[in-house]
């Protein structure tokens, strides 16, 4: 299903840009927006340049956010890459700022639904992923607050009406992100499992928060269990499920909302 959900929220994007925002020289953010850019100026197709400008922040979304996570990234990049070179370019609205909000709220919908599959579209989402791991702030928040410079970029190289269009949809499409996709939750699990010590390690190899462990024992049937206890983001839910089940598919996890969180809630650095 996360295939599934990776490719239909690529193609969403894929729609955003070449029927809404490309069209009415509408940018989107990040590197998608550079790309956008260079499609208009010069010979290099809009599909192309996502995917050579992507290339280097895959790389280091390898490094620091896992092997699992930039996997789904590059398929989705891909997918958009080859979907901005196939599908025509066409303006379905002609009212310009109809097809800004529009535009936005497609592009938000696809990358919310491509987060939600433990994956991102590149450029950008990579950045803003490290950092909201890292500082806990609203994706949505930091994908907006890195595009001035796309905004500046559409002002000068077109008129300064296409910058504040683009605006617009950058805004809604980060509205919307946050909307779908995390909404700046925290959540409180709660794993029973007999599989304690290698549901431990899992975690701790590939999550980016601490644990709590617990001896327990079952009421009915009177085996040795463990209890792991971890405070996660919203964002991070599928793929901690994902996580528990490869481990312990039967293991009883129970899932409830943080109103706050107080003292470390990052894993300590090694």
């Amino acid at each position: 299903m996360q295939i599934v959900g990776m490719l239909l929220g690529s193609l969403i994007i894929v729609v955003a840009f070449n029927l809404f925002l490309i069209p009415h020289e509408v940018l989107s953010s990040g590197l998608s927006g550079i790309s956008m850019i260079l499609g208009m100026i010069s010979p290099v197709n809009t599909g192309v340049a996502n995917f050579l400008l992507n290339f280097p922040l895959l790389i280091i979304g390898y490094k620091m956010l896992g092997k699992k996570f930039i996997v789904n990234s590059i398929f989705s990049v891909i997918v958009i890459s080859i979907g901005l070179y196939i599908v025509p370019q066409y303006a379905i609205a002609d009212d310009r700022i109809l097809s800004a909000i529009f535009g936005g709220a497609l592009t938000g919908l696809g990358v919310g639904i491509v987060f939600r599959c433990s994956g991102s579209t590149g450029g950008f989402d990579i950045i803003g992923m490290i950092v909201a791991r890292k500082r806990d702030f609203p994706i949505g928040l930091l994908l907006s607050g890195m595009n001035a410079v796309v905004i500046l970029i559409s002002g000068f190289m077109f008129d300064w009406d296409s910058a504040l269009y683009t605006l617009v949809s950058i805004f809604v499409t980060g509205k919307v992100v946050d909307a779908i996709y995390t909404d700046h939750a925290k959540l409180t699990l709660m794993i029973i499992t007999e599989k304690g010590e290698e549901m431990r390690n899992h975690l701790l190899k590939n999550l980016y928060r601490g644990l709590t462990v617990m001896d327990g024992v079952g009421g009915y049937s009177n085996n040795q269990r463990n209890v792991l206890i971890s405070v996660i983001s919203r964002y991070e839910l599928n793929e901690v499920k994902n996580l528990i089940s490869e481990v312990d598919s039967s293991a009883f996890v129970n899932i409830t909302e943080t109103i706050e969180v107080m003292g470390l809630f990052h894993r300590p650095s090694p």
